[in-house]
This record gives structure tokens, C-alpha cells and sequence, in this order.
């Protein structure tokens, strides 16, 4: 534990939480919308593959991210089309996505293997940066640990000041009444499903251009589904969604850390570590209540 030192922990504990933290903001706006995707491990994969191949493809970053986003948008409209347009079982379709990117990004990625994306600056803040303690803690980060951050903000504006976010929270919570009010039920959700699958696009691209950084298949290794369980830890609001995805970046790093500093515990009990207390705290703390549509079809009577 001495070597353990515990401001670079929590700025690792920031960059970690970032792919989970982004990936949650998606699937949060997409269950306000009414919708339970359980596709995100395969949106994520999807985009840390399509992140790292225009990334190495053009050298740029930034282009490598708007690939990723794009590319886990594209691979969600296949979830809204089928759950949306031609009413599939939510569930069912979440499950199938995730075994489609999971597949498509082990093909797309063949020829990847073993290539090094191009690097992701940090975001250079004069004065900050400098401040003792906090400067390296939170200031020395790049542009998409506060473009997380940011989100997060940003859907809060959106779903509590806004009437856009009004509609996509009465679209979630009672589909047929919003539907009789003139809302376009199936437009607001697809455009949420969009939303979703580019953040979580956008988190697996942070793994493969930032975080890695290379590609390895299956290298989201679970984080879409620490992701979903972290939007009923916040029961569906974005302040806890942070709090949900730094409890679990900083368990992660301090796993990490505890390896490196040569702690006698067997590996494979500190390595499923930050999984068994996520668990635990979605079972200790109650969740609060479900957006009242969540997982239903909507139909419009003819």
C-alpha cells in the first residue's frame, strides 16, 4: 500500500470510469425514451473498432472518434428498426446486438492486431494544469474525460429544462398518453437509441485510442453491462450515474494498483473485484423507480 500513491490514483480512476461514464449516459436517455437496450457491450465494441481502424486509417484522433460514434449509432438503428418499426422483444434484440457486434468487430478488427492507433493529446490548461495536488489530478486529462463530464450535464440540462426533454420523459413514461397528445412516440425513441449508440461508441473508442491504446478483440471485456447495471444504480439520473461510474473506475485502479504493489492476494479475486461491488451495491442500495414504459412496445392504434 505504500507505493500506492493516491493522487495518480484518482486521476487514473477518471480516465477508467470515462468508457464506462459515456456508454451510461447513452443508455440512460435511451430508458428515459422508454427503451431497455441491452445491446451496449456490442455498440461499444463496435465503436472501439471503428474508432481504432479510422484513427489508424487517417492519424487522427479526433476523426477516429467521430468514426466510432457514427459507428455505434449506425449499429443501433438495427436495434430501433427491429424494436421500433417492426416491434421485437426488446430484450431479445439487446442480447442479439451485443453477439453481432461482438462478432462483427472480431472480423472488422482482423487486421488491426497488433497496430498502434494514433495518440490522443491532453487537453493543455494553462494554470490549472499547475495547481498543486489538483492540477494532476484533474487537469491533465484529455479532451473526452470532460466531454463525459460534459454529457452529463448537458442530458441533465436536457431532460429537466428542456420541452424536448419533457416529450422524451413522457414518451418513457406512458407511451399510449403521449402518443394521444401528438408526440411522434417512434421518432423520439430512435433518435434516444442514436444518442445511445453513439456514447457508447464514443467509450469504446476512448478504450482502443486512449485508454489502450491498441485493439484486442473483445476488449470492452464486460464494461457495456457495468454500464446498464449503473443506470439503475442511479435510478435513472445523471448525477448518480458519475458517482455509479467512479465507484466503479476507482475500485478498477485500485484492483490495479494492488497487483503492482505486490499484495499476496491471488489475482483472480482482485481482478473480479470491481464486478462483485457493483453487484453489491445495486443489491445494498434500492433503485428508484423505472421510467413507467421502460421495456414495453408501443403500438399505435390504427
Amino acid at each position: 500500500m505504500s507505493g500506492i500513491d493516491p493522487v495518480i490514483l484518482l486521476a487514473q480512476l477518471m480516465v477508467v470510469a470515462t468508457p464506462i461514464l459515456l456508454a451510461a449516459i447513452g443508455e440512460l436517455v435511451v430508458e428515459r425514451a422508454g427503451v431497455l437496450n441491452l445491446g451496449v457491450e456490442g455498440m461499444m465494441i463496435t465503436g472501439a473498432v471503428c474508432g481504432f481502424a479510422v484513427g489508424v486509417a487517417t492519424g487522427s484522433p479526433l476523426l477516429g472518434f467521430a468514426g466510432a460514434a457514427l459507428g455505434g449509432a449506425l449499429v443501433s438503428m438495427i436495434f430501433g428498426l427491429l424494436t421500433q418499426v417492426l416491434l421485437s422483444n426488446q430484450v431479445a434484440t439487446g442480447l442479439a446486438l451485443t453477439l453481432f457486434g461482438l462478432g462483427l468487430s472480431a472480423l472488422i478488427g482482423q487486421g488491426y492486431v497488433g497496430l498502434r492507433g494514433p495518440v490522443v493529446p491532453d487537453l493543455y490548461l494553462p494554470l490549472l494544469r499547475d495547481i498543486p495536488v489538483l492540477g494532476p489530478m484533474l487537469f491533465r486529462h484529455d479532451a473526452v474525460v470532460y466531454l463525459g463530464l460534459g454529457l452529463v450535464v448537458a442530458v441533465w440540462w436536457l431532460l429537466t429544462r428542456t420541452r424536448a426533454g419533457l416529450i422524451l420523459r413522457a414518451v418513457g413514461e406512458n407511451h399510449d398518453a403521449a402518443h394521444a397528445l401528438g408526440y411522434h412516440v417512434v421518432r423520439v425513441r430512435l433518435m434516444a437509441i442514436a444518442f445511445g449508440g453513439a456514447c457508447a461508441g464514443l467509450g469504446g473508442a476512448y478504450l482502443s485510442l486512449a485508454r489502450v491504446p491498441q485493439w484486442t478483440e473483445g476488449m470492452t471485456a464486460g464494461a457495456g453491462w457495468i454500464a446498464l447495471a449503473i443506470v439503475v444504480f442511479a435510478s435513472w439520473r445523471p448525477g448518480r450515474l458519475v458517482i455509479g461510474a467512479y465507484l466503479f473506475g476507482g475500485i478498477t485502479v485500485l484492483q490495479l494498483n494492488l497487483q503492482a504493489a505486490g499484495v499476496r492476494v491471488p489475482v483472480e479475486y482482485l481482478q473480479m473485484s470491481p464486478y462483485l461491488a457493483t453487484i453489491l451495491v445495486l443489491v445494498l442500495l434500492r433503485a428508484g423507480r423505472a421510467p413507467g414504459s421502460l421495456g414495453k412496445t408501443f403500438h399505435a392504434a390504427q
